[in-house]
């Protein structure tokens, strides 16, 4: 048995970074980006007004308040997409909205609120400095300037950086083809009349969200019972399909747990099978050439952190992603938490903050590995350390955001 830094580590090592290809903008976002965007030219391209106001010069308005207005011709007027841009002369404005391009020999605009217009001309009741209210061409990123590094998830933000770059079609990373199989005589579907000893599959769905939540469809999905032959008909038809195969269930020490000699036998190598986390403990993680194998254990909280803390980890870095480790907060634990030592264990919590502002943890209701009414209520995870077995309220503790979601 392993701690989980070392199996994190393990995983890691074993990863590499899958081929590129090219995706329509509109169909990248969950993909990685396997490209530094660098500007070809200045943004913003040109100066432009970041009010509605009037274009003006600021030496034509020394002086200038409320009680002392400088009164001026309006000569013109530029709106948002104008090409033809009229100038501007000394002791004149030009009417001016947000976005449009400044007239040449402006300066700085006047804000509209500070500005009485009527019969072609505007009452400036403000004094405006050199440059205010402008956006100067430039001003983000000049030409040659790395606007979005490589490794990025692509999300809205990054789309909307790319469109407004022009780019119609962007360079990333191919998602891994991923095939999950669920173990278990007792499963059956949601839905069905259940008898004595059966459960509904609550697995199939968790993990398949879980991986839709960070953009990827599994190419493969198989529920088999306890059986030494249909796992190894399930696997084998998982490595042909994919390179990424998740099980989950089966991966214990009981007489029915099939998987890890199923795997032996289909020659795949064990990196390691146990580690030292509560809920966990009975995580497989082996490969076959460049195939990875995940073997998750089968109660629900256990294979949905597992799959949090291991497997998402695993293909971020596939896809080249340069996500790093979730945030751990320092919080105040808001109550007592005893466990045996020996395992780091992820207690599901709330993570909120006090009236003075600090963190503060509280763990959920329903701590075991097939309690999902806390993990479902959780927003984060206490780190309660192997050594421990003892903390008491009020002392500071580890949490990491559980986040889902490719952001």
């Amino acid at each position: 048995m392993i701690d989980f830094q070392e199996a994190l580590e393990k995983i890691l090592k074993h990863m590499h970074r899958l081929p590129t290809t090219t995706v329509k903008l509109a169909e990248s976002l969950g993909y990685v980006l396997a490209e530094t965007i660098k500007a070809q030219e200045p943004i913003p391209r040109f100066d432009s007004s970041a009010v509605d106001g009037y274009a003006v010069r600021s030496e034509d308005l020394q002086n200038v308040s409320d009680k002392t207005p400088k009164l001026l011709q309006i000569i013109g007027e530029v709106k948002a997409g104008d090409t033809v841009i009229p100038i501007l002369r000394k002791g004149y404005a030009i009417k001016i909205f947000t976005g449009a391009c400044v007239p040449p020999n402006t300066n700085a605009i006047a804000m509209k609120e500070y500005s009485k217009e009527k019969n072609h001309t505007v009452s400036i009741l403000s004094k405006v400095e050199k440059g205010e209210n402008i956006r100067q061409r430039g001003e983000e990123f000049k030409p040659g300037d790395p606007v979005i590094e490589q490794g990025i998830i692509i999300t809205p933000p990054v789309i909307g950086v790319l469109a407004s770059l022009g780019y119609k079609k962007v360079r990333v990373r191919v998602k891994p083809c991923i095939a999950l199989i669920i173990i278990g005589n007792e499963l059956r579907s949601p839905g069905t009349k259940l008898r004595i000893g059966e459960i509904y599959d609550s697995n199939s769905y968790a993990i398949i969200a879980a991986l839709r939540s960070i953009g990827i469809n599994p190419i493969y999905i198989r529920r088999t019972k306890d059986d030494k032959c249909l796992i190894k008909l399930a696997l084998t038809k998982a490595i042909k399909l994919s390179n990424v195969i998740i099980s989950v269930g089966g991966v214990s020490v009981g007489e029915y747990d099939f998987v890890k000699d199923v795997l032996t036998y289909l020659d795949v190598k064990q990196v390691f099978w146990k580690v030292a986390i509560k809920p966990g403990k009975p995580n497989y993680f082996g490969v076959l050439g460049k195939k990875l194998f995940f073997g998750l254990p089968g109660n629900p909280v256990a294979a949905l952190v597992s799959f949090h803390q291991l497997v998402k980890p695993a293909i971020f870095k596939l896809m080249g992603s340069n996500v790093k480790n979730g945030i751990l907060p320092i919080a105040k634990l808001s109550t007592n938490i005893k466990k045996k030592s020996g395992r780091l264990e992820f207690v599901r919590g709330i993570l909120s903050t006090n009236q003075a502002g600090e963190f503060v943890v509280t763990p959920t209701k329903g701590q075991d590995s097939h309690m999902l009414g806390g993990l479902a209520n959780a927003n984060c995870l206490i780190y309660f350390p192997k050594v421990e077995n003892f903390i008491k309220k009020g002392m500071s503790v580890k949490s990491e955001l559980l986040n889902w979601d490719i952001y």
